[in-house]
């Protein structure tokens, strides 16, 4: 490692150890003091491994302004740091806790317990030698960051900048880590690699003008004066061209020249040394279940079989002369389902919430501060896929933003946006995770996400697109359908995830088989596939979680009988954010026999 790396990171560990659970020495008498006190210096010992979170939610570190996530110091101490939490857990009475503080004491030990599993069984280890990742790594994701940060102090410049020269680091190390696993005989496929060079050589094209990474010093606050604004701006300038080019260009180097070259053709883990062992430990983690791969598998085909059957009925309802397979063709190819414009598209996602909240009291009793927004992606679009969802601050001063790429115009069908817009913002992602980080009661690992809880916040996604037709939605066969065909890919996705990465399909397969189920175009299709070789197990979460949000639902409804209200049951799932779906059904169980929800 570098000499600067080696000080950050130590001056990372240093912060942990002094903000870790284990060095508390004083105990409070009380259960929930001791909890809370538990739960906050761990938090502080994870902000201190997180930087970038902090800095996304308008902190200033703790520690290190960029600590490297996969390097053996972060394991080490991430370790040190789940025991001490364990330990410090089994010295509290869980029953002598609060409902929601217990609720909280369940997902604070599943966290730990799984994270720590990971770390014992070589499976954290395993992944941090292949750690290329085209939807979701450090390569693109920083760059996001800084385009979307707002500086407001020459100290968050200067820290932006201490940030640049971590992530150059980073990317150095990164190139270090595969030649390691390529010597231990750990390699990704070979589309994997190709998307990352791709997204690789699109960066390098950028003049510095319009890199992201010069992004913070186009928009100076007013109260920045001239001489500063000047000098840091050459500064931007400066490490762009000095270190952060120079990383992009050593990762095109070295993927092009060394690590293509000996990539698996296989598209999935299977083809992978213990990719078994990793991916079963990816599904536990996403899905937050201990189904097997062919279970989810099976759960795939069967939701498959239901929705084209519905698909077949909207088809007959639009009065559209040809089989499903000609209709499929016709939405994908039908330019009257596909806006030319970036602003065409604002404005109809605009309408959508606008007519959404009107319906939203009679199904919620709630509703955030933070607004919503649709915005375009910030860069290397012809790269990314269709785009994702950031909150917001806790405090709301800045919206929650829906990055939509832009330069897909072409493959998201209008009758597709009224769920997309359920799903993404209201009362989807936004609602939901704007509605906990505004409530100060929660602790912080409920509050800002902190538990592995992919299956909750997807499948809540997923449910909020179910309730579109009490929200007044789909009013017309056409959105209707496109509802169906969002729920569709889903359902695709366990099949051609396990697929992929258990069943030996190759890449071919699986993108004929969502072609043949979907009206998504080629392209989209193909995006979509890398997305799940790349990102493996993340994409069973969607289904299985809406499954069991429909399935809690479903008991309630049966349980209660005259007495279920909607929107107790809907505040009962979100009030304690995002959970594994063992912890939720444990709540909304207690809920149910404690008689409160029939009140």
């Amino acid at each position: 490692m570098r000499m600067r790396e080696l000080l950050m990171v130590a001056g990372a560990i240093l912060v942990v150890l002094t903000a870790s659970p284990a060095a508390m020495a004083w105990t409070p008498p009380d259960a929930r003091e001791r909890f809370g006190l538990l739960v906050a210096e761990s938090q502080k010992a994870d902000d201190a491994l997180h930087p970038l979170r902090l800095a996304e939610r308008g902190l200033p570190p703790t520690g290190a302004v960029f600590v490297d996530p996969q390097s053996e110091a972060f394991a080490r101490q991430l370790a040190t740091n789940k025991r001490a939490e364990l330990s410090g857990l089994a010295g509290i009475d869980r029953a002598a806790l609060g409902e929601k503080d217990q609720i909280a004491y369940d997902a604070f030990r599943y966290q730990a317990e799984q994270a720590l599993g990971d770390i014992d069984s070589g499976i954290h280890a395993i992944r941090n030698l292949v750690p290329l990742n085209a939807s979701f790594g450090l390569h693109v994701e920083f760059p996001d960051y800084l385009s979307g940060v707002r500086f407001k102090t020459v100290e968050d410049y200067e820290r932006g900048l201490a940030q640049m020269e971590g992530f150059a680091g980073y990317m150095d190390s990164t190139v270090d880590r595969l030649e390691q696993g390529m010597a231990q005989g750990y390699h990704q496929p070979k589309v994997v690699v190709n998307n990352v060079l791709g997204q690789v050589e699109a960066f390098l094209k950028l003049p510095v003008e319009e890199n992201p990474f010069y992004s913070p010093v186009t928009r100076f606050p007013d109260t920045i004066g001239a001489a500063d604004r000047a000098r840091l701006a050459a500064a931007y300038r400066r490490i762009i061209e000095r270190r952060t080019t120079p990383a992009y260009e050593r990762w095109r180097t070295f993927l092009r020249d060394r690590y293509l070259p000996v990539a698996t053709e296989g598209a999935g883990l299977w083809a992978m040394k213990d990719g078994a062992r990793v991916y079963a430990s990816l599904l536990v983690q996403h899905t937050t279940t201990t189904m097997s791969a062919q279970q989810i598998h099976q759960i795939g085909l069967s939701e498959v079989a239901r929705i084209r059957a519905a698909m077949e009925q909207a088809r007959q309802a639009t009065g559209f002369d040809g089989d499903l397979p000609a209709f499929f063709e016709h939405v994908r190819t039908g330019p009257e389902f596909y806006y030319s414009k970036p602003e065409d598209l604002i404005g109809h996602f605009e309408r959508i919430e606008k007519k959404v909240w009107e319906r939203m009291p009679e199904l919620f009793s709630r509703r955030p501060r933070a607004a919503f927004e649709l915005r375009p992606l910030p860069a290397l679009g012809d790269q990314r896929g269709t785009g994702y969802y950031r909150a917001g601050p806790p405090d709301a001063s800045e919206p929650g933003v829906l990055f939509f790429n832009m330069a897909m115009l072409n493959t998201r069908p209008i009758p597709t946006l009224e769920t997309l817009q359920l799903h993404e913002g209201v009362p989807g992602h936004h609602y939901q995770i704007s509605l906990v980080q505004e409530d100060e009661s929660l602790p912080d690992l409920l509050r800002f996400g902190q538990v592995p809880a992919t299956a909750y916040t997807e499948g809540w996604g997923l449910y909020a697109e179910s309730l579109g037709q009490e929200l007044g939605m789909f009013s017309d066969p056409y959105q209707w359908f496109g509802h169906l065909d969002m729920e569709m890919l889903r359902a695709v996705r366990l099949v051609v995830d396990t697929g992929l990465h258990a069943l030996q399909w190759d890449r071919q397969r699986a993108i004929d088989y969502m072609l043949a189920n979907t009206s998504m175009a080629p392209r989209d299709v193909a995006v979509e596939i890398d997305r799940y070789i790349t990102n493996p197990g993340q994409a069973c979460a969607y289904k299985v979680g809406e499954l069991k949000f429909q399935e809690l639902r479903r008991r309630a409804t049966e349980r209660l009988g005259p007495d279920f209200d909607i929107r107790r049951f809907h505040d009962q799932v979100l009030d304690t954010g995002a959970l594994p779906l063992d912890v939720l059904e444990a709540k909304i169980d207690r809920w149910l026999m404690s008689g409160e929800a029939a009140q």
